[in-house]
């Protein structure tokens, strides 16, 4: 068994390289081979992930069979769609943008979503700006995990009050309208031209449950679902992907108000939650892996609970449909 230590996860230069590798050879022959597809389709949300997804499919199969996808919406970050304009400028690939904003609203999803908030925030208008956060203890308490909702006033005063679980549902079941409008769109324009679309949640994402159903969840193939957070970082250096990408922190880019995936979600940065699946997975005893993390075995052991809850929720959203046997959570390899 491979000893637990803090650099468990990286990767060499040669490494990289024979990882890059295995997985275009992957995207080329499942595209052409099984898939019988011309090229992909990609939804770039100037984020990490789908930054390195982009140019493992550009460089499988060349700029010419991709097509980036470019959907902001009226909560998106301006500054997330000047990096995927500037990482399709460096590709050298053809995009489309598509404002998802018209839609949503159409369909009722900032309706919905305020509506919800009002219950908690009365005062809550439209210019107003919100987010959702786990609330912090994973580590020091036994508690179950509850979120809190934050809102900014026009004026910028911030208010947070804890979020009951209806009007949690009901925000989450809103704002989870976003990722499956852009899926329609990524469909559209892959079917348009005989493409597959191409999924981009990685390791710690995909196999912790942290996708939407029917959303960012769905796609013909998911080229770096079995490679952590830390590693994904990794390839977009060694291909020298924008500065700007590189030093995005994860986000969201979801709610209004700037919000981590580790607030949201994880509890903790990408790097230690990465190193603690590795651990989980290889039954590092909680004991050894505290002593590496620099934190204590009862609270590796929180976290390890964690693992297993989430690991839980996500072969439920991974399933296709309910059957009569349990079906497990499938190995993400390509």
């Amino acid at each position: 068994m491979t000893t637990f230590t803090r650099d468990v996860l990286d990767l060499d230069s040669p490494q990289l390289d024979e990882l890059a590798a295995s997985i275009e050879s992957a995207v080329t022959r499942l595209v052409g081979r099984e898939l019988k597809r011309r090229g992909i389709a990609v939804g770039v949300s100037g984020g990490i992930d789908s930054a390195v997804c982009a140019a493992l499919a550009t460089r499988a199969l060349g700029p010419d069979r991709v097509v980036a996808l470019l959907m902001p919406e009226a909560d998106s970050d301006p500054d997330s769609t000047t990096r995927g304009r500037e990482l399709c400028d460096q590709l050298g690939l053809k995009y489309e943008f598509e404002d998802i904003a018209p839609t949503l609203a159409a369909a009722g999803c900032y309706r919905r979503r305020d509506a919800a908030i009002r219950r908690v925030f009365p005062e809550y208008g439209e210019d107003w700006r919100q987010k959702i956060t786990l609330a912090e203890g994973l580590l020091d308490t036994d508690r179950v995990s509850y979120f809190n909702l934050t809102v900014a006033s026009p004026d910028g005063e911030l208010q947070t009050k804890r979020m009951p679980t209806d009007v949690y549902l009901e925000v989450v079941a809103a704002t989870n309208m976003k990722q499956r409008t852009r899926k329609l769109v990524e469909y559209f324009h892959a079917e348009a031209r005989n493409y597959a679309v191409l999924g981009t949640p990685n390791r710690l994402e995909y196999e912790l449950g942290f996708f939407v159903r029917g959303g960012d969840g769905l796609a013909d193939l998911k080229p770096i679902a079995h490679i952590f957070k830390t590693q994904v970082y990794a390839l977009a250096k060694h291909f020298g992907l924008p500065e700007s990408i590189q030093s995005q922190l994860p986000s969201t880019d979801t709610y209004s108000l700037p919000q981590t995936q580790e607030e949201f979600y994880f509890a903790l940065p990408y790097h230690e939650m990465d190193l603690l699946l590795w651990a989980w997975h290889e039954g590092v005893p909680a004991a050894e892996a505290g002593a590496v993390m620099g934190l204590e075995a009862e609270q590796i052991e929180r976290v390890y609970r964690d693992i297993v809850g989430k690991r839980r929720m996500a072969e439920r959203l991974a399933r296709d449909a309910e059957t009569v046997e349990k079906v497990p959570l499938a190995d993400a390899r390509l």
